[in-house]
């Protein structure tokens, strides 16, 4: 059984749980994620890993209660066990010998965004972020992100906090006023990560993607995650979850995330009509 022993609501539907698992903590890296299940009869969602300590032996995730089993998950407490927890999984991501690089998150992408983030920094990289979120309401771990960064620009849609506008349209900025990256590391919203990579082609930029949103099962099997990847067949949880950008078949990746979302809404719907019948 793995323990949480910290639990932080970091934004109404996004949590923070501090799991204890120290196997997992000694070889957790970057990039890298976990399959959970919260009980017995419960369902396997991957999640990438926000951080570890292998001294603590703890790892932390973060997750937005958008689904019916991060409803279960938001529902446990400091204490509580989770009946899985397995891990890591997933290939890491790759940071040495980049002198100088952006990296791009949107939303809860940023809990996987930051750890490759902090690991540019601790390689002597000269590191630009640059965060996106629907409103200030919204924002998450600026402070993480300003401590790890050389700069850091924070764009909200509606202008509520820091610069208003996408963060396609400031990753440009920087780009046309001369800064040149090794390589460019987007997370966040498929449609994101897509116009992320379309900003950088024309300039040549290496682009690196995070496909870890259309993970299902975690393993392979299900073939949910599959994608187009330069004209061959690839799967985010076993040959990924980071890809080259520019060679990702967006068409597919994108209508593949739509269509599990609506399944998901539909569950998270399901399961909260059931909770208020019990609570009735």
């Amino acid at each position: 059984m793995f323990r949480i022993v910290r639990k932080e609501v970091l934004q109404p539907s996004v949590i923070l749980y501090e799991i204890e698992a120290p196997l997992i903590a000694k070889k957790a890296q970057p990039g890298q994620f976990i399959i959970l299940r919260v009980d017995e009869n419960g369902e396997r969602i991957p999640i990438t890993i926000h951080d570890y300590d292998s001294i603590k032996g703890t790892v932390t995730i973060i997750v937005q209660t958008i689904g019916a089993t991060t409803l279960k998950l938001s529902m446990l407490n400091e204490g509580d066990c989770l009946h899985n927890f397995v891990g890591p999984l997933g290939k890491a991501t790759e940071t040495e010998g980049r002198k100088k690089v952006a990296v791009v998150g949107g939303g809860v992408g940023c809990a996987i965004a930051y750890p490759v983030l902090k690991k540019f920094h601790d390689d002597g990289a000269e590191v630009h972020a640059i965060i996106g979120f629907r409103s200030k309401d919204l924002l998450i771990l600026e402070d993480k992100f300003k401590a790890a960064s050389n700069h850091l620009v924070v764009c909200t849609d509606d202008g509520s906090y820091g610069r208003k506008g996408l963060v396609t349209e400031a990753l440009k900025e920087l780009i046309d006023a001369g800064h040149q990256y090794d390589e460019v590391f987007a997370i966040g919203p498929m449609v994101m990560m897509k116009f992320v990579s379309l900003t950088t082609q024309p300039y040549g930029i290496p682009t690196t993607v995070s496909m870890s949103p259309i993970m299902i099962d975690g393993t392979g099997m299900c073939g949910g995650c599959r994608l187009s990847v330069g004209g061959e067949t690839k799967f985010a949880c076993v040959d990924g979850p980071d890809f080259d950008g520019h060679k990702v078949d967006w068409n597919i990746a994108v209508k593949r995330n739509q269509m599990y979302a609506e399944f998901e809404k539909h569950k998270y719907e399901e399961v909260c009509n059931l909770l208020n019948k019990e609570v009735r």
